[in-house]
């Protein structure tokens, strides 16, 4: 499998995110990646919802 065809600041900036070494984000599929975004931006949403519900 090729790995991902990420720029090094994107890679970096979704290690970040996704809390995942830089090698895991460049070998993980694509698909993979996506789903942890949404996952995350879920948990963010979720979040922010909670606090002006306060």
């Amino acid at each position: 499998m090729r790995p991902n065809q990420f720029s090094a600041e994107t890679a970096q900036k979704l290690a970040e995110k996704l809390n995942m070494p830089i090698e895991h984000i460049v070998h993980t599929p694509p698909h993979v990646i996506m789903e942890k975004i949404a996952e995350l931006e879920k948990k963010e949403q979720e979040a922010q919802t909670a606090d002006s519900e306060k």
